[in-house]
């Protein structure tokens, strides 16, 4: 398919992303030359009832005005060294992602999946679509769009830190110095120092999320870090590494990118192809597999916000929010977007309404609320 030239959706084989022109202009170099990633497909059911399939917490303001993806992108918006952004969405909120992008000029893509498979296509499907437009030795900035980092310049100087050894064929992923013994969180079990790579660690083990009593060890050890799901990696190591220990994914997921339709920034995947294509997460299918991972310790201020324990924890215990009377209340976090909420002397409780629904749980169980939504649907089926 031709991503590049301007198009009205049709089908066809790869070609040359960018328009001649666009080639020929000497952009303003810098140490780095990157372009940002961003995964906007999640369905953020944990932060329901806030949070719907219709527009999920990416596209929330949650913590101030600007919605997690807007904030997500403004970190590296207009900063020298990070090209336009290619971003991986749902077909279903195409124009709440292209509302935004498109202040990032034409040569920004916007890949819109017509079927959900996970982290590890989403991101076979934009090296691909970066390695036409800038060639295998891009470096491609990943970053889940329903993150929050508080201190951007530290993030950059973590960036700058992974550069020379992910240039050098290293698939580098950001951990973050844990401050609890969370459960919630996947974990890096970090090796020695890697050769030649200040601030740079090799990566014994990913751990997926742990039991308490093994999260309590690897926080107490200091060699574990909360894997952050960003990642920095030039386009070439990626779809080699992919090709090599997830090959159904490499193979189908450029299959459905390269049979899509384009229409204007707008890249749809074949449906049919892409539906083929094993659904795992970039973690799963790539990163345990690989002999080729390090890491970049950081300390930015992060949260994934993936449960309403982990926004109250970030907000802190500041009042409630909305249209809410509380008396005697302790340890609560309670929100509305509109609805009358009263609260009387209770404590520990996460107290959320929005759209005519309402959740009331115990702090610490947030991670739950998937399973309360299955349970809610198969009494209505």
């Amino acid at each position: 398919m031709d991503f590049n030239a301007r198009s009205e959706g049709e089908a066809g084989a790869l070609a040359e992303l960018t328009h001649p022109a666009e080639r020929s202009e000497t952009p303003q170099r810098t140490r780095l030359d990157v372009v940002p990633v961003v995964l906007s497909g999640g369905g953020g059911s944990r932060l329901w009832p806030f949070s719907t399939s219709e527009t999920p917490k990416q596209f929330l303001p949650l913590v101030n005005s600007k919605s997690l993806f807007s904030e997500a992108l403004n970190r590296v918006r207009g900063r020298a060294g990070f090209r336009a952004p290619i971003v991986v969405g749902s077909e279903r909120h195409a124009d709440l992602c292209e509302a935004e992008v498109l202040k990032d000029g034409e040569n920004t893509r916007l890949i819109l999946e017509p079927c959900a498979r996970n982290t590890a296509p989403a991101i076979v499907m934009a090296a691909a679509v970066a390695g036409q437009m800038y060639g295998d030795d891009a470096l491609l900035l990943v970053m889940p769009s329903d993150h929050v980092i508080e201190d951007v310049e530290e993030f950059h100087e973590a960036i700058r830190t992974g550069e020379a050894a992910a240039r050098d064929g290293r698939l580098v992923t950001f951990g973050i110095r844990p401050t609890t013994p969370d459960t919630g969180y996947g974990y890096l079990h970090l090796g020695d120092d890697l050769p030649g790579a200040t601030g740079v660690k090799q990566v014994r083990q990913f751990v997926e999320k742990p039991r308490l009593e093994r999260a309590e060890q690897m926080f107490a050890d200091g060699e574990h870090l909360w894997n952050a799901g960003i990642f920095l990696f030039r386009v070439g190591t990626l779809l080699e590494e992919a090709s090599k220990v997830a090959p159904d994914i490499a193979e189908k997921a450029q299959q459905a990118i390269n049979a899509g339709k384009r229409d204007g920034i707008r890249i749809t995947p074949d449906a049919h192809l892409l539906s083929l294509c094993p659904s795992e997460s970039i973690d799963i299918a790539v990163m345990e597999r690989s002999s080729r991972i390090a890491a970049v310790p950081m300390s930015p201020g992060w949260s994934d916000l993936g449960s309403w324990d982990a926004l109250a924890a970030m907000l802190g215990n500041g009042g409630p929010v909305g249209p809410i009377t509380a008396i005697d209340c302790e340890s609560c976090y309670i929100r509305s977007d509109g609805v009358q909420v009263a609260a009387l002397g209770v404590r520990d409780l996460i107290i959320v309404a929005a759209g005519g629904r309402l959740l009331v749980m115990p702090r610490g169980r947030s991670q739950e609320v998937k399973k309360l939504l299955s349970a809610m649907e198969a009494m209505a089926a």
